[in-house]
């Protein structure tokens, strides 16, 4: 695993932290097929029940980076030839490993800023939690672009198509008491107990059965 993500484990909880403080934890290729291979990993292994998702520093994921760096390609965990028949990329994928590839709850720790890519991984995973100062924002109508990463269909799910739409289309920036309002997330917690009651909402779901989860 790189050191873009790290990754956690304590008990039955594996918790998959997006390591670019600097960056707001931007999307780069290595960040973002990062995120799906720990996904991966923890979906295929016995003793995690529960995997947790959040960010370091002040942010969850303030979408694609969008910066020039060094050479991304080597972080795609494909083929060449496999490159060029893919038609899905990592942001697709953000949807269909967590959702569809992955057996296990999933709880999003949303500890700041969560944008474009980075909101539509939030709202991939199952169970929300949002700290006092988070924002999000989808982003998507300041470029032009339709939103990505399955996010439409998200979004729909947790709060309604008319509300989806409007949040969408209106690119307003929304509060953790809106977005628990609306139905985003299920709890908003003070920055200052965020980490604390993220871990202990973790701990707390594998009294389950490992079935059950």
């Amino acid at each position: 695993m790189t050191d873009v993500v790290q990754v956690h484990d304590r008990e039955h909880v594996r918790v998959i932290k997006m390591n670019r403080p600097a960056k707001k934890n931007a999307a780069s290729l290595e960040l973002a097929w990062g995120v799906i291979e720990a996904i991966r990993d923890a979906a295929g292994e016995e003793n995690v029940w529960v995997i947790g998702l959040t960010g370091v520093g002040d942010a969850f994921c303030a979408g694609l980076d969008l910066t020039p760096g060094e050479d991304q390609e080597k972080f795609i965990p494909m083929s060449e030839q496999d490159r060029y028949l893919d038609d899905l990329g990592w942001v697709s994928r953000f949807y269909l490993t967590l959702r569809e590839e992955c057996d296990k709850p999933i709880v999003g720790g949303i500890n700041g800023v969560a944008v474009g890519a980075g909101l539509a991984l939030a709202m991939a995973t199952d169970i929300r939690i949002m700290a006092t100062s988070a924002r999000l924002l989808a982003g998507y109508p300041r470029i032009g672009g339709s939103p990505d990463g399955g996010l439409s269909m998200t979004l729909s799910q947790a709060i309604g198509y008319e509300q989806a739409m409007k949040f969408l289309l209106e690119n307003r920036t929304v509060t953790g008491k809106e977005a628990m309002e609306l139905g985003i997330v299920s709890r908003v917690v003070s920055d200052e107990l965020f980490e604390e009651e993220f871990n202990h909402y973790l701990d707390s779901l594998t009294s389950l059965s490992p079935i059950t989860a």
